[in-house]
């Protein structure tokens, strides 16, 4: 074990000595560390792995607008899309957004392609009191309307 070990501290103040068993590790003890978390968790797999396998894919570009505390806009610019080539549906707690461009024949000849009109799948992990409300596609623009679900005793009440 390459990781460095530390069994003893001593406070400055009550010179006492306490015996702990903490462990130091570098960036080359990853699997180490990741073994010792996943050995003493229970249900967290799924949450480790989201954190160490998160995507940096960035097409297409979106915004995240929190409208208000209980709804969340997120609008996904979507340039060149018709409707009927774009899906937007929830799974196991995920929203997905996924968009599948029609082959087409180009004529002539590109001197320079900057828009990117490929396929792609985005997927966005939602809290358990989260829920789509609304989704709206107008003028290349997927507008996914997210509001929080808060349950009657945590809503607010007016007495007076």
């Amino acid at each position: 074990m390459d990781a460095e070990r530390v069994h003893t501290t001593q406070t400055r103040f009550n010179k006492e000595l306490k015996m702990t068993n903490l462990t130091k590790y570098n960036a080359a003890d990853l699997d180490q560390l990741m073994h010792q978390i996943t050995r003493n968790s229970i249900g967290m797999d799924d949450y480790i792995t989201r954190i160490f396998n998160a995507s940096t894919q960035n097409y297409p570009p979106y915004n995240v607008v929190q409208v208000n505390s209980t709804e969340t806009r997120l609008e996904i610019a979507l340039a060149g899309f018709k409707k009927e080539e774009v899906n937007a549906y929830t799974e196991y707690g995920k929203l997905f957004i996924r968009g599948e461009k029609e082959a087409s024949e180009q004529t002539g000849t590109f001197i320079h392609k900057g828009l990117a009109r490929r396929n792609f799948e985005r997927s966005w992990t939602l809290a358990e009191d989260t829920e789509v409300s609304n989704v709206v596609f107008e003028d290349g623009l997927l507008s996914v309307t997210l509001t929080k679900v808060v349950p009657e005793h945590h809503q607010r009440k007016e007495y007076l």
